[in-house]
């Protein structure tokens, strides 16, 4: 199979879909890789060392999207790029359909095959190619929460970790799955008063037992929510739905009753946000503040720690890229039950129940 390897044209996206190592074990399985001229630069990576490991380097991109059977990315396509995609062509990447209905329309009309990383799923409900960026996600939410949390940046001026004599800051987290329990090590490591909130109170059992007396779990409700904003000098939400819009659990005038300065770092930007004041943002201009709160809601936060997050990325997406490509699509979902609900639209279908739902566009079982 022709793979195409294209560099990300979303604003400050640093990342790439494959770094040369990985993309030598496509060459290796006797694939042949294109990739586009500087597509790696982002991460440190060369176009010599992709060379280095047997692929080709294109400079025009409309030639290498004509070229290739399948496109590997790490972000949604924009519109500029929707024209390049031909019927029949599959693409590989994140997608979050459900928060970018012009995104899945223009997938449907150019008959694309689309998997999606983030709604491939494992029979124990686990999403492995969304893990690493989440656990990335998570630990940045602290480290940039807290900086923002300094006057200078319009914060409150608020150490997490605080000093012997005064109190620490207070964090809440709402959503406990993989963003929200690796932003909880970071915010316990820091030293931060911490509590965390789901609606699972299993998971919330699980978190106790992991962090015992060093955290407060509480169950989500609009009540605690409402009683722990009062409070909170850090807010990040990691609420997650597979493949459906997050739902808005801080509203608007929650705003009110937070303390002036205080800081929301939305994970979920990617999903709709799960602040109703959330929309994206980029890294060159983090933040926003509304009813005084500062907003952080950059919608490719592992992008600015691109290396770490491409090679973690990589390191679990090439699995079941090189099952498409051995086998092509349609065989590699017979063969792969997790892959399955990765596919979100196929040849002018939308084949994710999840995403058709939260879109309003019918579902049709591939």
């Amino acid at each position: 199979m022709k793979i195409g390897l294209v560099k990300e044209i979303k604003k400050e996206e640093y990342r790439v879909g494959l770094t040369p190592m990985s993309a030598g074990e496509y060459v290796q399985a006797g694939h042949t890789v294109l990739v586009e001229s500087s597509a790696g630069a982002g991460s440190g990576f060369s176009d010599a060392d992709y060379v280095q490991y047997g692929c080709r380097i294109v400079t025009d991109k409309r030639q290498l999207f004509d070229a290739a059977e399948m496109i590997i990315k790490v972000k949604e396509p924009l519109p500029e790029e929707y024209e390049l995609f031909h019927a029949g062509q599959i693409l590989y990447t994140y997608l979050h359909l459900a928060a970018d209905k012009p995104q899945a329309e223009a997938l449907l009309a150019g008959k694309v095959k689309a998997v999606a990383y983030e709604t491939v799923t494992e029979a124990d409900g686990s999403l492995p190619l969304l893990i690493p960026m989440s656990q990335i996600a998570g630990r940045l939410a602290v480290q940039e929460g807290a900086k923002y949390l300094e006057k200078s940046f319009g914060g409150r001026g608020v150490l997490l970790g605080g000093v012997p004599g005064i109190r620490k800051g207070k964090v809440l987290i709402i959503g406990g799955g993989i963003a929200g329990t690796n932003a909880c090590k970071m915010a316990v490591g820091l030293g931060a008063e911490v509590t965390i909130m789901d609606i699972s109170t299993r998971r919330l059992a699980q978190l106790d037992d992991i962090f015992g007396s060093g955290i407060k779990t509480l169950y989500s409700t609009s009540y605690n929510i409402e009683a722990e904003l009062r409070e909170a000098d850090l807010v990040i939400g990691a609420v997650l739905i597979p493949g459906a819009a997050t739902p808005k659990l801080i509203r608007r005038e929650h705003l009110k009753l937070m303390k002036p300065g205080s800081v929301i770092v939305d994970i979920a930007v990617d999903q709709g946000g799960c602040c109703e004041t959330t929309r994206p943002t980029y890294h060159s201009d983090p933040v926003f503040i509304v009813e005084g709160v500062v907003h952080y809601c950059v919608a490719n936060m592992p992008g600015s720690v691109s290396l770490s997050s491409t090679m973690a990325l990589t390191s679990v997406t090439n699995k079941y890229g090189l099952l498409i490509a051995d086998l092509g699509l349609e065989k590699a979902l017979e063969a792969s039950a997790p892959l399955r609900p990765g596919l979100n639209c196929y040849l002018g279908k939308l084949t994710n129940r999840q995403v058709a739902e939260a879109l309003g566009i019918p579902f049709a079982a591939y």
